[in-house]
């Protein structure tokens, strides 16, 4: 990315040294993310208080260009000299004016900056490639888990007054999905039972994140991966007991067994022995998180090359399944079980031919 063009997580680390241009593009789905870049870009352009007179917003389902430009152009009475314009929901917007902002990008006006708050914000057209000379543009997406790990690091530290004992961020990651908001709900309500010296450790995480839905259907899966039959059919059935739809259990189990079944595809094409790096290498490139690579290893060496090859074939047959001759809850659970067994360490010598 150039200087003028920032994934968020660079923007709000260098928030003292921004000189905001007439024209700003805020695009992606990661919601905390976002509203932080926006409140910040707006504390740059009119500041606090008294300034935020001089803030407009606009939706863009409705906004017109002409009245956009009017705002831009009308100098506050109070509060900060420059105005700052904020078109919410554009993406509507831009595609319906494009023509007229392409023009407005080439000759800005010189007392507000214009925001354009969009969900996409394709590269190949003229609009990003203008901003990326002139304006600013900043990428508000779910970072890579890397980034998320040392987010949640420096967020525990900056924002909650804590410390993330070495395991505690790949334990959220392993709970929750990525959602920085969600993240930073948790990281909140564990530093206020962190104690005295503010340290938050994978124990906790383990015990107080989540509702226990989400951690009995975290738990099943891992059994049924592992091999663990009789775990996994009895998470399954706190599951059922609870509500849970056959359905909806076999979405959050298919997720992770479709990259079981792609990598076993991937070390098959290979034609190589499944040594460790092997298999690493697969796990990695169907998906699976480089910190839950080692215990996917063992989970599909537990599988076996015959019975991971099966998996997509297996839930199909699942699915198709629970939407037709057995969508009755009491049929559904006799389509799980079956497929918890088949994948059961005891299936090969109990039925040699399923696996």
């Amino acid at each position: 990315m150039s200087e003028r063009t920032r994934h968020a997580l660079e923007f709000l680390k260098n928030t003292d040294k921004i000189d905001v241009p007439g024209v700003c593009a805020v695009w992606g789905d990661e919601r905390l993310l976002k509203q932080e870049v926006l409140n910040q870009l707006k504390k740059c352009v009119v500041g606090e208080g008294d300034a935020l007179l001089g803030l407009s917003s606009l939706s863009g389902k409705i906004a017109k260009p002409a009245e956009v430009f009017d705002e831009l152009a009308t100098v506050a009475l109070f509060g900060s000299a420059r105005r700052c314009v904020i078109v919410e929901d554009a993406d509507e917007f831009v595609k319906q004016h494009r023509l007229a902002l392409e023009a407005y990008v080439s000759h800005p006006s010189g007392h507000g900056v214009l925001i354009l708050n969009v969900t996409t914000w394709p590269k190949t057209t003229r609009l990003y490639k203008r901003l990326d000379q002139t304006g600013l543009q900043v990428e508000c997406t779910t970072p890579s888990p890397a980034k998320i790990k040392t987010w949640l690091a420096e967020r525990a530290a900056s924002h909650h007054g804590a410390t993330l004992q070495a395991g505690a961020d790949d334990a959220l990651l392993e709970l929750l999905d990525p959602d920085l908001g969600l993240l930073d709900q948790e990281l909140a309500k564990l530093a206020l039972l962190a104690g005295q010296d503010g340290t938050i450790t994978r124990g906790m995480v383990h015990e107080r994140v989540g509702t226990w839905r989400h951690r009995t259907a975290w738990d099943l899966i891992d059994a049924a991966a592992s091999g663990n039959a009789s775990e996994a059919l009895a998470q399954l059935d706190r599951l059922l007991l609870a509500g849970e739809h056959p359905i909806a259990v076999l979405a959050q189990m298919g997720a992770t067994l479709r990259r079981f079944a792609h990598a076993a595809r991937r070390i098959e094409q290979t034609g190589r022995p499944a040594s460790h790096t092997v298999l690493t290498r697969a796990l990695k490139e169907s998906g699976v998180p480089h910190f839950a690579t080692r215990k996917a290893e063992h989970q599909l060496k537990q599988l076996g090359r015959r019975r991971a090859e099966q998996l997509l074939s297996w839930l199909l047959a699942a699915d198709l399944a629970l939407k037709g001759s057995s969508s009755a809850p009491h049929r559904g659970r006799l389509v799980l079980e079956m497929l918890i067994v088949r994948m059961s360490r005891a299936a090969d010598s109990r039925h040699p031919t399923s696996a």
